[in-house]
């Protein structure tokens, strides 16, 4: 089993799932989106596996930096649009088994006990 865990890596909340991910041994890529950007193809497979307002980290100073006019009428498709932009915007990790049928948003270590154990 390999899991595809895509994040920032000096976020402290990704450096506690990879610890924990190496701690249990479980298999892992990471895919750093501040080098490697952000997929909008992913990004549509997430909001529709978990939902955009999941996906999308309203609480980072990426988001609140946004002009009114971005941050109005968001939808799906701008949250995605926004999130290829600035992929800091993206909660993390986002963390989906290699099959693409699990997918967690964020660490909760037994949410991701149960999913990858």
């Amino acid at each position: 089993m390999t899991i595809h865990v895509y994040g920032i890596p000096n976020c402290d909340t990704i450096k506690k799932a990879r610890k924990w991910l190496e701690a249990k041994s479980v298999d892992y890529t990471f895919h750093d989106y501040k080098k490697e950007g952000a997929d909008a193809a992913n990004l549509a497979r997430w909001a529709d596996a978990v939902g955009w307002e999941v996906l999308l980290n309203r609480r980072g100073t990426t988001f609140r930096k946004l002009s009114d006019t971005e941050k109005a009428d968001i939808d799906r498709d701008k949250a995605i649009e926004l999130m290829v932009v600035h992929p800091s915007m993206i909660k993390r990790p986002v963390a989906e088994h290699e099959d693409g049928e699990r997918v967690l948003i964020g660490f909760n270590e037994s949410e991701w006990e149960n999913a990858w154990s």
